[in-house]
């Protein structure tokens, strides 16, 4: 297994392409697109549309990992949960963008952006804010509201975008997300539930006209995993997963 097992209850790795221009929705290009992906992964066999009309082709969803590609009125999202071999999902990412200029007529210049993220999710029934808070800690400046006699917090969800370079095309951004509500707090009653910590690497805007969309996320791939090494993995999800396993 990847090491990001050990780590975390589930890990993923996603690939999203936002399109300018709406992408086409007619039932003979949808499904000789999803059909070429399937051809590749027969396992992806359950289609289904959502009420919002997002298209959804996908694997089981009872067998450990998974499999997933969805196709948005102006995105098209390509995913790998839980996968033994992270470049096994950037095949599958891969293939997707190699299709769609072809299948889906969607150009380099059509990009708004280009995403490659990591996710990371963590089982925990308790006040997810307080876990993040103390897993984490906080500023100096909010000491004294976090230890406010009948206090107790309800959000805490740090987040942080970052400009990887000059132009700011190209950015990284760390969010923390919690599912803990007033409600629960009120109650004292926490049913388990995820709290998840997503990194992604992003290029904005339109791709040069020697650039591809595959050597674009390859290269966004190799930074999103140099800054989870060295910024994330041990000063972030270590730190949730060792103070829920001492819960």
């Amino acid at each position: 297994m990847n090491a990001y097992s050990s780590l975390a209850d589930d890990y993923y790795s996603n690939m999203n392409l936002n399109t300018e221009m709406a992408l086409p929705n007619n039932r003979e290009t949808v499904l000789g697109f999803l059909e070429r992906v399937q051809k590749s992964y027969p396992s992806m066999r359950n289609f289904y549309t959502r009420d919002n009309g997002d298209f959804v082709l996908e694997e089981d969803k009872d067998q450990g990992q998974q499999r997933w590609l969805s196709i948005e009125p102006r995105r098209i999202n390509s995913g790998h949960v839980n996968p033994d071999d992270l470049d096994a999902s950037l095949e599958q990412h891969l293939l997707v963008l190699q299709q769609v200029p072809y299948m889906l007529s969607v150009s380099p210049l059509d990009c708004e952006a280009l995403d490659y993220m990591m996710g990371f999710d963590f089982a925990y029934s308790g006040n997810h804010d307080v876990l993040v808070a103390e897993a984490l800690g906080t500023m100096n400046a909010l000491e004294g509201l976090m230890e406010m006699s009948g206090s107790e917090v309800l959000n805490y969800e740090p987040a942080i975008t970052l400009s990887l370079d000059e132009t700011c095309r190209r950015q990284a951004r760390l969010m923390i997300e919690t599912r803990t509500n007033a409600y629960q707090v009120r109650k004292g009653d926490f049913p388990e539930e995820l709290i998840s910590v997503y990194f992604t690497v992003r290029q904005y805007g339109s791709l040069e006209a020697d650039a591809s969309f595959e050597d674009t996320l390859v290269a966004l791939r190799t930074q999103c995993e140099e800054l989870l090494d060295a910024f994330v993995t041990e000063q972030i999800l270590r730190p949730l997963a060792q103070t829920i396993a001492t819960k």
